[in-house]
């Protein structure tokens, strides 16, 4: 009987060993960059999403020619967090590349690769890949303004791609410009098949508070244009609480938050109805209080109730979402839903939300 029990202990051993590990997800494994401009390097971003159960470690990041340089998430990327790899592409060589990256890390396959393609030429004509968004006569290379995970005094920086594709001159202008962002237009005149970036800058210091703060700016279309529902781009930034200075005793005696699920699909039940609903738990498995400080969302189709917001440890309580299905096609806006929380380690928590 002993010999019994000490082999199922075992299998069991065995088999939590391997439920509990990394698993490296990508957005995508294959880029298609269309057209660049030759000597004009550009960027291509991967996000890694670690959907195991352990820390996920990138450990190295190989290009396959001196052309491309790569940077990645060099900490350890918790369960249910993101992490990015970097490449820069030099577009020295004239022509059709086909490029990729290995990425070595602690998952199974520990090896993936990632590519990217595309053709550099001297002129570019096709914008449909490096521009893909238009609005009236102008192409833009982004359709949302986002500025996820800063913390109190950073300035963080996003570009915006503009082609002029109209047959006068265009003075790229983001009109209803929040406060808390800076913008700055070189050149500040496009001719017509002219390319020019709008840099934005985030002062942290001007936002009012933690979590989400969204707004809506609209890019002009031509000299004396008024805000339509076409030239909307949605502004959105995420600040989060800072743990920089946590001491090492603090840091043991932390909250930790566990969710029975970080993604919904209401796609069936939407299939038939008009509302539906789901229910998810949150977990404290930490040594100290879990606070919800800020429970949001990012698209006016959903809402959320929290039946708890501060947690003892052991402790758990229910967030209930719901979703209206006629309001789900009227905004650009992402269908999740955003917690901010006094867990070092998960500071933000993100439930993502699929109808279709």
């Amino acid at each position: 009987m002993k010999r019994t029990v000490s082999i199922f202990t075992l299998l069991v051993c065995l088999l939590g060993g391997v439920a509990a590990q990394p698993r490296f997800t990508s957005n995508t494994s294959q880029y298609s960059l269309g057209q660049i401009e030759w000597k004009h390097p550009v960027n291509v971003e991967y996000t890694v999403t670690n959907t195991g159960t352990d820390p996920l470690v990138l450990t190295e990041v190989e290009p396959d020619c001196a052309c491309t340089v790569a940077q990645w998430t060099q900490t350890p990327i918790a369960p249910g967090a993101k992490g990015t790899i970097n490449v820069t592409f030099d577009a020295e060589a004239l022509g059709h590349f086909q490029k990729s990256v290995a990425v070595y890390n602690n998952a199974e396959p520990h090896l993936v690769y990632l590519n990217f393609s595309g053709e550099v030429v001297r002129e570019i004509k096709d914008y449909t890949k490096t521009h893909p968004y238009q609005i009236g006569q102008i192409r833009i290379d982004r359709d949302e303004l986002a500025f996820p995970d800063v913390c109190r005094g950073e300035r963080p920086v996003l570009h915006v791609g503009v082609v002029n594709l109209s047959d006068r001159p265009y003075e790229p202008v983001l009109m209803h410009l929040p406060p808390y962002i800076d913008m700055e237009v070189k050149p500040a005149v496009l001719q017509q098949g002219e390319k020019g970036v709008i840099t934005l800058t985030l002062n942290t210091e001007r936002l009012t508070d933690l979590g989400l703060t969204q707004a809506s700016v609209y890019l002009s279309r031509f000299a004396g244009d008024k805000v339509s529902e076409e030239s909307e781009l949605p502004v959105s930034a995420v600040l989060l609480p800072d743990f920089s200075n946590l001491t090492e005793t603090e840091k043991l005696n932390v909250p930790s938050v566990q969710l029975s699920s970080n993604a919904l699909d209401f796609s069936t039940v939407l299939a038939k109805k008009r509302k539906a609903k789901a229910d998810i738990t949150l977990t404290n498995n930490g040594r100290s209080p879990l606070i919800i400080s800020k429970l949001q969302v990012f698209h006016p189709a959903v809402g959320v109730s929290l039946k708890k917001a501060m947690l003892q440890p052991g402790e758990s309580t229910r967030l209930r979402v719901t979703i209206v299905k006629k309001s789900i096609g009227k905004h650009r806006r992402h269908l999740r839903l955003l917690m901010i929380t006094n867990d070092p380690m998960h500071p933000k928590v993100e439930i993502n939300i699929k109808a279709k």
